[in-house]
């Protein structure tokens, strides 16, 4: 079975040289990519299997979808940047065989700095990554894009490791995007939250995470991150609101 892993960037050339290293598995790399300044597009054509292509920014899933268009094979390995294929799972890659499911999922080994989160709900965080375009798309989110999928679910043996934070002053630049996005998909959706949603949904995300998903046995780490992800949910929240409000501001002319 032939794969193509596709993978859509910005700015990676932090990681991307590792993650390409991880891929030595695929006969093919598509790289989307949506306005790098960096070394990403350099580092990327140095790998004879990697085709780089350059795509306006339409959003994640959009972006995604477009990857996996671009690709000469119909089994997809989608992988962000910041992301490797361990042994284990590579292994596990190659013994899946056509005919099987149409999708597989994967658990996600995330970090924070040099740390790995076992807990907090971080650990283990499964993705569906390997899938049959024929079969699956991501649907076509700005942000917290899922891969949608006809048919039965499997699984692959190993981690897919993911530095997903290289620490707090990371986490903050990108908590500011992405929870204008997510504030952005509400609206879309229709929601209409109120006070109360930032009094008890960022509560709640802390007790989730600190309580329910045994954050407290991460130790000091395990409640910083309770609390960057409550601060995450307030964000979200105040921005859809903002923006729920300057919608209304504008209807009224």
């Amino acid at each position: 079975m032939k794969i193509t892993a596709t993978i859509i960037t910005l700015n990676e050339e932090k990681f991307i040289g590792d993650c390409l290293k991880s891929l030595d598995f695929a006969d093919e790399i598509v790289v989307v990519d949506s306005g790098s300044t960096d070394r990403t597009e350099e580092i990327c054509r140095e790998n004879p299997k990697v085709r780089f292509v350059h795509r306006a920014w339409p959003g994640f899933g959009k972006q995604k979808n477009a990857a996996a268009e671009l690709a000469q094979n119909d089994w997809i390995f989608n992988i962000d940047a910041d992301e490797r294929v361990s042994p284990r799972l590579k292994e596990s890659i190659l013994k899946v065989a056509e005919g099987g499911a149409p999708c597989y999922r994967v658990a996600r080994e995330n970090y924070f700095g040099d740390r790995w989160i076992r807990r907090c709900g971080w650990y283990p965080d499964f993705n569906k990554r390997l899938y049959d375009r024929r079969e699956c798309a991501f649907s076509e989110k700005e942000v917290h894009e899922a891969l949608e999928c006809r048919g039965r679910v499997g699984e692959l043996d190993g981690n897919l490791v993911h530095k997903t934070y290289s620490g707090l002053s990371d986490y903050v630049i990108r908590m500011e995007r992405y929870s204008t996005l997510a504030a952005r998909e509400l609206v879309k959706k229709g929601k209409r939250p109120g006070l109360a949603h930032l009094l008890f949904k960022p509560l709640f995300t802390f007790f989730k995470m600190y309580v329910l998903k045994l954050g407290f046995l991460e130790g000091g780490m395990g409640f910083v991150l309770s609390t960057i992800y409550a601060h995450y949910t307030f964000y979200k929240y105040g921005k859809a609101i903002e923006l729920n409000r300057a919608e209304k501001e504008l209807r009224r002319g």
